[in-house]
């Protein structure tokens, strides 16, 4: 039997800005709930929850104050209930963000760990040291604020930190802590939650000895010690047989993890986690972060594509994005915002027909667009605050404040577009965050009355996907890798084979078909320009896809 995610697409959902039910400008489970129809009209079959727990949003929900609650922002755990039996009535699974690489500083096991004695049961939840007379325990950097280790008064001791100040790391050694886990699983799969995705799940376990790292590496300065660390697939092998009991999914998200480290967790009937959340193919303008850029590289974005794609064939599944709450909009950095509804379906196209499980982010349908904010005093994401200050410090505050604008999570983070009206129709109230101005123009109620608008490519492009097992099953084969404009891939099952061909280019373009393709035989499947104005196979026009069959 096939695992019944693979014939699957899901959409991710960061509550605060998706839809404001009650009308206190902060998105909630009402207004998720009064937008499940909208979402099933996608095509997609699943909802991903970005966390939706109680926290004080030191990092937007990813620092937990209570796993088994919802955020009094958003909601109860009765209104969760009511839209989990609604999505489940409407035929589509939910997962939630299980984030247990660390927890808020605000939750009871710090408050309590933090005090210490030889008694106290939280003592050893958290990695907790001495330092080195006056030097930190050792040298690692944080991603998001300065060193790793943070010095805690009541307990005279430092607690490590790989984020956030306020999002002190688990001890997953600690028995005690793992069983926690299973616990927190438990309690929501028991309600009928259809799995998990995993945040940094790849950092949860620790080398004992917490080494120094490699000085001259910023960021990343000790990420041999707690990635991929010595008992991390005995722990994943933990949770996978929790998961196991409910027929869960488990997706892991893995920055910085290369496929053939990939392929332990995800090869065969006794993998660890189903899926993973890779970003090499977020790299393809930038350097290990998008704080550090270089011009967009198609061959580089090919090159990550096909690197999965044909590693993880036959062996493994792969999970398929160019968008989520950790990456600014894909058209501002992949596409053209000249060409924005060309390069908008163009790159739906480019993705969603490989092999995998898509997962489509709120507002990439829409093609919605990075934000351009006045100072770094506007902006909230704890990652572009320490970025700014952090990185090329002594450039001038206009170029650091660019670099932001291109960068920033806030991009991917501002409220979602649902109409033209005041607020974008996110809320009667003023929103939390900053709403995107082209929200007149790129919004969801426009784009749902215009048949060639990226919303109802995207409803095309699910469909087709469903409909065609070739899409679904198919092997993956790359052409023309040299180039640097064309990406083009076949998809071949059972005799029948699916060219897919996008151009990256502002400028109308040849190609040459490969061998064994004859133009008068293609049949074509789809395109992303109007159906007035038909395309010529071996010609693309300014980013245009073309996706075309051969029987």
């Amino acid at each position: 039997m096939q695992d019944w995610y693979k014939n699957m697409s899901f959409y991710q959902i960061w509550i605060r800005s998706f839809a404001d039910g009650n009308d206190d400008g902060i998105g909630d489970l009402l207004g998720v709930y009064d937008k499940l129809t909208y979402i099933k009209s996608l095509g997609v079959d699943g909802i991903w929850f970005c966390p939706i727990y109680p926290s004080p949003n030191a990092d937007f929900g990813y620092d937990i104050s209570d796993y088994k609650n919802i955020h009094p922002d958003y909601g109860t755990l009765s209104d969760f209930k009511r839209v989990l039996n609604r999505a489940h009535e409407l035929g589509l699974k939910v997962i939630m963000d299980l984030v247990i690489n660390h927890t808020s500083d605000e939750h009871p096991w710090f408050i309590e760990s933090r005090k210490g004695g030889e008694d106290n049961p939280y003592k050893d939840y958290y990695i907790w040291r001495d330092g080195k007379g006056v030097k930190l325990p050792n040298n690692w950097e944080s991603f998001f604020e300065g060193k790793a280790w943070e010095w805690c008064e009541e307990r005279g001791q430092y607690y490590l930190h790989i984020f956030a100040k306020k999002q002190p790391d688990l001890n997953m050694d600690n028995p005690a802590v793992r069983e926690e886990i299973k616990s927190i699983m438990r309690f929501w799969l028991d309600m009928g939650v259809d799995g998990f995705r995993e945040d940094v799940i790849t950092y949860i376990s620790k080398h004992e000895q917490l080494p120094d790292g490699i000085p001259f590496l910023p960021a990343i300065n000790g990420l041999p010690f707690y990635k991929d660390g010595p008992n991390l697939l005995r722990y994943l092998r933990e949770f996978r047989a929790v998961a196991g009991e409910y027929g869960a999914v488990q997706i892991g998200e893995a920055p910085m993890t290369p496929v053939k480290t990939a392929l332990q967790y995800l090869r065969g009937e006794d993998r660890v986690l189903d899926m993973m959340i890779q970003f090499d193919t977020m790299m393809a303008d930038c350097f290990f972060t998008e704080y550090v850029h270089h011009p967009f590289s198609l061959r580089k974005l090919k090159r990550a594509f096909s690197r999965w794609q044909y590693a993880l064939d036959g062996v493994a599944w792969n999970a398929l994005y160019l968008e989520n709450h950790d990456h600014p909009r894909v058209i501002d950095r992949y596409g053209s915002l000249e060409f924005w509804r060309e390069s908008g379906t163009m790159l739906a196209a480019c993705y969603l027909f490989q092999q995998g499980t898509p997962f489509i982010y709120q507002g990439q349908e829409l093609g919605m667009t990075n934000i351009a904010l006045p100072s770094i005093d506007h902006y909230l994401d704890v990652a572009s605050v320490n970025a700014y200050h952090s990185f090329f410090r002594w450039e001038p505050v206009e170029k650091r404040l660019r670099r932001i604008h291109r960068s920033s999570r806030d991009s991917a983070r501002t409220p979602v577009q649902w109409s033209g009206e005041e607020n974008a129709g996110f809320s009667t109230a003023e929103p939390w965050f900053y709403v995107n101005p082209n929200y007149r123009e790129i919004n969801a109620a426009a784009e749902d009355r215009d048949p060639n608008s990226i919303l109802n490519f995207y409803r095309k492009c699910l469909k087709l996907r469903k409909d065609c097992p070739t899409l679904l099953w198919g092997s993956y084969r790359e052409y023309r890798w040299h180039s640097g404009w064309l990406y083009l891939y076949e998809r071949q099952w059972q005799g029948e084979r699916i060219l897919v061909s996008c151009s990256f280019s502002k400028r109308q373009r040849r190609f040459s078909l490969p061998e064994g393709y004859a133009a008068e035989q293609a049949e074509l499947l789809l395109d992303n320009y109007p159906a007035e104005q038909p395309g010529q196979v071996g010609t693309l026009r300014p980013y245009e896809v073309q996706v075309l069959r051969w029987k």
